[in-house]
């Protein structure tokens, strides 16, 4: 195991630091101190390495467009129907930033902090973790909480994303990852399977909404039970003005959620202990975006984002993300690499 720190970056004059974890399959992550960014997952290619995340070469990049690639998300992943949420009798309502909805955290959320870092290694893993103070005066969302995120690489290929809030008053925290995947050297993900452990899906409006009817997936495009091509689901869509995924799911049970295959090298397996999972496949990206894998165009990577199924508190059913003053919680995603190559 190894732990490289190096500078990446300047944003608002303050310096972005680059933590690099590498483990003894010669895997690496690599994770910014701005943003909470996954700015690289290294696997062992025919080519020395090859980044299966999508990423930028510097950090304004990151913010030049409405995607969040590689983000830390939130207090609360998804969106929020006209920012407002019932807490304690009350409707709260915090800073939208889509339209009158909230997504990702508004528009002071996660992935717009600096964070301050640790590190630990050991001889079958090793971590990083950021950490900060989060006030309402720094969001608009309700109480002062504590902040940990820790990325831990380990031999076995994983990297397990644990997620802390520790409350001092009620609020809210749903969080998650917005890593755009693409295992392949292509440059879309049209030739990945895509397999979910999801027999419904959450009905949307316009604004991409939950509505908080829920829908079976059966003899439909978004039925994933078994893995199935991506290119094959999003033909099967009806037009649409972005076609492809921008959907959520709401997942069968907790732990393997879903798997990612390029048919040609490798996977991704994905754990999570929550009930949804949203699929981006990055349907609007155009060439604006630099990528370090080219500019950016449809169906470039895919996000696969577990959480809370979003504006939870306004479906009954969906869940919970309150977090109560005095209390702590840790949520955790895992994506685990597997190479395909005999």
């Amino acid at each position: 195991m190894n732990i490289e720190i190096t500078d990446f970056d300047y944003r608002k004059e303050r310096p972005v630091k680059k933590i690099k974890l590498t483990n003894d399959n010669s895997v690496s992550i690599s994770i910014l101190t701005m943003g909470g960014i996954l700015n690289e997952f290294l696997v062992p290619s025919d080519k020395e390495s090859k980044n299966i995340v999508l990423n930028f070469s510097n950090i304004s990049d990151y913010y030049k467009n409405p995607f969040y690639i590689g983000m830390a998300i939130g207090r609360t992943g998804g969106r929020i129907k006209n920012g407002s949420m019932p807490l304690d009798g009350e409707v709260v309502t915090v800073p939208s930033n889509e339209n009158n909805n909230t997504l990702h955290g508004g528009p002071n959320g996660f992935c717009y902090d600096f964070w301050e870092y640790s590190t630990k290694q050991n001889q079958d893993s090793s971590s990083v973790t950021l950490y900060k103070n989060i006030y309402s005066a720094n969001d608009g969302y309700p109480g002062h909480m504590e902040t940990k995120i820790t990325y831990t690489l380990t031999n076995e290929n994983e990297l397990n994303i644990s997620y802390t809030g520790k409350a001092y008053q009620n609020t809210f925290f749903n969080p998650t990852c917005h890593a755009y995947f693409n295992l392949s050297e292509s440059n879309t993900i049209l030739n990945h399977e895509l397999m979910v452990e999801s027999s419904q899906y959450l009905e949307l409006d316009e604004e991409k909404i939950p509505t908080g009817n829920l829908l079976d997936v059966g003899q439909t495009p978004f039925d994933f039970r078994k893995p199935t091509l991506l290119k094959e689901a999003i033909n099967e869509l009806q037009d649409t003005t972005e076609k492809g995924f921008d959907d959520v799911f709401k997942l069968d049970h907790t732990g393997k959620i879903a798997t990612l295959t390029n048919s040609d090298d490798d996977s991704i397996e994905i754990f999570s202990d929550r009930n949804g999972l949203v699929v981006f496949t990055s349907n609007s990206f155009d060439d604006s975006l630099n990528l370090i894998k080219g500019k950016g165009q449809p169906y470039m990577g895919v996000a696969l984002e577990p959480q809370t199924l979003p504006d939870t508190h306004n479906h009954e059913n969906f869940g919970d993300v309150t977090l109560r003053a005095g209390e702590e919680k840790t949520y955790t995603i895992t994506y685990k690499y597997n190479s395909n190559k005999k």
